[in-house]
């Protein structure tokens, strides 16, 4: 065997669609050409120190200039422009209102019962004064970190920037989380205070926060926690304990509308983000404020092109460093309107997000495959219900998409003239790091394209060496960049073993990995192949779930597919396929039949699934991500064991084990 293809990942599936950005799209684009992004590189490649440093101090405003740009001495513990002193808040709010955007729409929300809001970037600097001076009122001072645990409503997100207004670092848990969840995370971050809610609305139900919170605190959490602050969002009647628990009206109503943004360093704290859905204890991954507040301000501009009249909309919850970066700090930072959504498609409203789109003309929206794939199983009639002609730019999030999903999402949603920008990025890295650039960049079905400006990746084996072209490899990124996340909470032994010490690496002491397999083709364009966890080793071929999972969704019948492996005594894995179906089509084995040859057809008789089990939903995540984890247990027949208090659905669980 060749030595850079071991431990390589097999490419079993070929994408070779191209599809441009229209002409108009592209002249009237942030970047309009790839010379233009050719030439961002080429400067960020040639000298890193002077691109970074220049962007820093034209798009961030400092208190206090910074006189390095990346302090490297004790890497990886990598520092950025850290003698400069700023405030995330004053850059998300204060400067535009100074720049002359004071009755610009900062804020649009839209509860899922049908009420909403709107603020100003005037109005809502005010209500982030009086939380933040509501917070001091109670005790919280710079360096104790807060806990929001809360639905999708204004208030999570004046909590967040409140936090950073007065140097107290944030962990945001998500709102679907357990109390066993938060109580982990609170112990582990050592949480002082919790700003939550006495419930908030999903899925037509009523979710019980300040119930889950109570109960983290009776089991463990109670000598960490101070005060906890309870937005009344459902009026229902809860338990107020009188010495430790405030209403948040309550607190805010006597407090002024001004608090001074406290003078922060570019590396102090900003917030802790907690990884899911993983066993174990809970991964606390920490971002500081400059480096942060940059990348996440400019990949939201490069990569959103965004205008001064954009409506833009993401989906995802303020929980996930998605809702950060792209729902909070990135646009705001900007001087962007941002949308936020209170729900989700219901059955009793399946077109949920397509009234929001005609009801407000948003012109980007960004949301998950998970979704897209649901929609397609509901059909276009949905959708095509609707006016989405306000629509200029279409994104993905959270895990590569398929690329039948991409075509589907292009045509119906975007009516054939919106840009695509399929991202990747982790919570650890902070903001986008692999995307199209949609003015500038040939977009493929199912291929993040190429690295930002400053990004260097490659793909190599286990051996650190490079594999050629075409040939699936561990993804790794070369140099630090400003969004990076500095270490894992409680633990930087653990930081320094996993995402710096896994891949050795003969031209750099240190590179960067991403824990996802990838390929590079022959055009250059980045292919994510899913989890290194995930790869199937088959007959001494190691093969990609993500490609095997594209091959099967590609059939007319199939909504969504999980391709996971199970030991096989004599090809070492064999491939076990859980699939749900469109709608009008019912399991047979026929069917089965049917799907295997398919697979044959699309890639070849190694990637033939052994077994393929139909099912009427797959096992996900509160944030809408296939638990793998436990379809391989179900496929090995073994018990499901780990934590699985994520899991959205139980009743799932049990239909699967009934039909494995």
């Amino acid at each position: 065997m060749n030595l850079n293809k071991k431990n390589s990942i097999n490419n079993i599936l070929e994408e070779n669609r191209i599809f441009p950005p229209s002409k108009n799209f592209s002249d009237n684009a942030f970047i309009k050409s790839s010379q233009e992004l050719f030439d961002l590189k080429k400067a960020a490649k040639n000298d890193s120190i002077k691109f970074w440093g220049e962007y820093a101090k034209s798009e961030i405003d400092w208190f206090e200039p910074f006189h390095t740009v990346l302090d490297d001495k004790n890497a990886p513990f990598f520092k950025w422009f850290p003698e400069g002193k700023l405030n995330i808040s004053y850059n998300c709010l204060d400067r535009h209102i100074k720049n002359g955007l004071a009755d610009k729409t900062a804020l649009i929300w839209q509860g899922e019962p049908g009420d909403s809001k709107e603020f100003t970037y005037k109005e809502l600097l005010s209500e982030v004064c009086k939380a933040a001076n509501g917070f001091k009122s109670i005790g919280v001072r710079k360096g104790d970190l807060v806990c929001i645990y809360m639905p999708m409503i204004p208030e999570a997100l004046i909590a967040m920037l409140a936090c950073s207004r007065i140097g107290a670092p944030h962990s945001v848990v998500f709102g679907g989380f357990s109390s066993e969840s938060l109580r982990d995370r609170l112990i582990d971050g050592n949480a002082k205070f919790i700003i939550t809610a006495d419930g908030g609305f999903r899925k037509d139900k009523e979710i019980k926060l300040k119930n889950a919170v109570d109960l983290a605190l009776e089991a463990g959490a109670n000598e960490l926690v101070q005060k906890v602050i309870v937005v009344k969002r459902t009026k229902k009647e809860i338990f107020m304990d009188s010495s430790r628990d405030f209403w948040w009206h309550d607190l805010l109503r006597e407090q002024d509308d001004w608090c001074a943004p406290e003078i922060m360093n570019s590396e102090d704290r900003l917030f802790i983000l907690y990884t899911s859905g993983s066993t174990g204890k809970p991964k606390g991954v920490v971002h500081t404020t400059g480096g942060y507040n940059l990348w996440a301000h400019l990949t939201f501009k490069w990569v959103f092109d965004i205008k001064k009249d954009d409506i833009y909309w993401c989906t995802a919850d303020v929980g996930w460093i998605t809702g950060h970066s792209y729902i909070v700090y990135g646009p705001l930072s900007n001087g962007s309107t941002t949308l936020m959504y209170e729900g989700v498609p219901r059955p009793s409203n399946k077109g949920a997000f397509w009234e929001v789109i005609q009801k407000y003309k948003v012109s980007i929206f960004y949301t998950a495959p998970t979704a897209i794939r649901a929609f397609m199983k509901s059909g276009r009639e949905i959708p095509d219900q609707y006016d989405l002609s306000s629509l200029r730019l279409l994104g993905t999030v959270g895990e590569p998409i398929n690329p039948e999903a991409w075509i589907w999402y292009k045509n119906v949603i975007g009516k054939n003239k919106c840009p695509i920008v399929d991202t990747w990025w982790q919570t650890e890295t902070g903001g986008i790091m692999i995307s199209p650039i949609p003015g500038a960049v040939d977009a493929k079905p199912g291929s993040a394209t190429y690295p930002l400006p400053g990004i260097e990746i490659e793909i190599v084996n286990k051996n650190g060496e490079r594999v050629d072209s075409n040939v699936g490899g561990y993804l790794i990124i070369k140099k630090p960049w400003p969004g990076m996340m500095r270490t894992i909470h409680g633990d930087p032994d653990r930081f320094k073993k996993s995402y710096w010490e896994f891949i050795p690496y003969k031209d750099e002491k240190y590179v960067y990995f991403a824990g996802d397999g990838a390929r590079i083709d022959s055009d250059g364009y980045t292919w994510i192949m899913g989890r290194v966890d995930d790869v199937i080793s088959v007959s001494g071929h190691r093969l990609g779930t993500m490609e095997i999972e594209s091959a099967l969704v590609s059939h007319q019948s199939v909504a969504e597919a999980a391709v996971v492996g199970r030991k096989d005594d004599i090809k070492g894995e064999a491939i076990v396929a859980f699939v749900s179906l469109e709608e009008n089509y019912n399991t047979s084995l026929e069917l089965i039949n049917e799907l295997k040859q398919h697979v044959i057809n699309e890639i070849g008789i190694i990637a033939k699934p052994e077994k393929i089990i139909i099912s009427d939903a797959l096992p996900k995540t509160r944030s809408g991500k296939i638990m793998r984890r436990i379809l391989r247990s179900l496929a090995s027949g073994e018990k499901v064991s780990g934590d699985i208090s994520t899991l959205e659905d139980s009743s799932v669980l049990e239909k699967l084990k009934e039909d494995s």
